[in-house]
């Protein structure tokens, strides 16, 4: 496969090991995903392209790609001929047009098309460099079940984000590490890879469903990457950190709006630690006869906690998970 004989040690020192703390394993509802069957040194390779009016940046960002099992391209209902583009530079590909609006919509439904043993999210507007897909395909055959991109991290940097955008990132990405126990040092990127057996358990919305009136649903839009992050770490998963550089858009201006898209995903990481309490508490009730009953008759009476009160619960409990929870990245080489 082109592009695929680099030096296996080398690649292997450009990656960092995010691990999940594995807290509460005998309360959570989900199940780790095991990592097997083993990984295959040789795997199938699907590569997700979404794309909204890329016609330009397709005609150079294409024929980049490596020659891999599956290249599919999904068309955001463009106006200026992307799958027409798409077919006539790479007639093998698959052009496909999501169901739905927005950048998340447009990967599941990729996703739901795959057949390739390996998922890689790679974005058409040249911001992504097709010679580092290597280095994911790598963490994952090395035992990783993800392999996420970081711009963050030693060897990685961006010649695209703005300093808002840098500093919003950095903010959501702390609350997030605090909030869910993670150590991710990039949460807002959307270079990844991973083995499409996860997908059942990071139960993203079907792309069959229908918003009201047509609209997107909650996971469409760009909050998307930070609902995945989120699923990996729900599930334990192995996430594996590699470098990337973030290449400046080739042509036209980017869909995402940093106020917009970025409250999306506060939003989404303040409902994912909600749930998260909330299957830990309804586990514990279930299998702990001192609170599956009420200590006395008056106690079913009881108000339920106010918003302010159930917020200050969460950060009191996102804080003491956190300080269990603090554990060095590993290196993987």
């Amino acid at each position: 496969m082109r592009g695929f004989q680099q030096d296996r040690s080398a690649a292997c020192r450009r990656v960092r090991a995010c691990t999940h703390p594995h807290n509460d394993d005998a309360l959570s509802p989900r199940k780790a995903t095991p990592v097997t069957p083993p990984h295959k040194s040789d795997p199938l390779i699907s590569i997700i392209v979404p794309a909204r009016n890329e016609a330009k940046n397709l005609e150079i960002v294409l024929p980049l790609l490596p020659d891999v099992h599956q290249i599919i391209v999904v068309d955001g209902h463009s106006v200026d001929g992307t799958p027409e583009v798409a077919r006539r530079v790479r007639p093998e590909v698959e052009v496909i047009t999501q169901t739905r609006k927005g950048k998340g919509n447009a990967l599941v439904c990729g996703f739901e098309r795959a057949t390739g043993d390996i998922i890689v999210m790679f974005d058409a507007d040249g911001s992504a460099d097709a010679d580092e897909i290597p280095r994911f395909v790598e963490a994952l055959v090395n035992g990783a079940d993800v392999s996420k991109g970081s711009r963050f991290m030693p060897g990685g940097s961006s010649d695209d984000i703005t300093f808002h955008r840098q500093l919003g990132n950095k903010g959501l990405n702390i609350l997030t590490n605090v909030m869910l126990g993670t150590k991710y040092s990039d949460l807002c990127y959307g270079y990844n890879a991973f083995w499409r057996r996860i997908l059942p358990v990071l139960d993203l919305p079907p792309a069959d469903i229908s918003g009201s009136d047509g609209e997107m649903v909650w996971g469409d839009g760009f909050e998307i990457e930070t609902l995945l992050n989120c699923r990996f770490a729900e599930n334990r998963l192995t996430v594996v950190e590699v470098p990337s550089v973030e290449l400046p858009r080739i042509h036209g201006e980017s869909n995402l709006n940093a106020i917009s898209d970025g409250l999306r995903v506060l939003r989404t990481v303040l409902d994912e630690r909600r749930k998260r309490w909330g299957r830990r508490r309804t586990v514990r009730t279930e299998f702990s006869p001192a609170l599956s009953a009420p200590a006395h008759p008056a106690a079913s009476a009881t108000p339920a906690p106010d918003a302010a009160g159930v917020s200050a619960v969460i950060g009191a409990s996102a804080a003491r998970d956190a300080s269990r929870l603090e554990v060095p990245a590993r290196s993987v080489g």
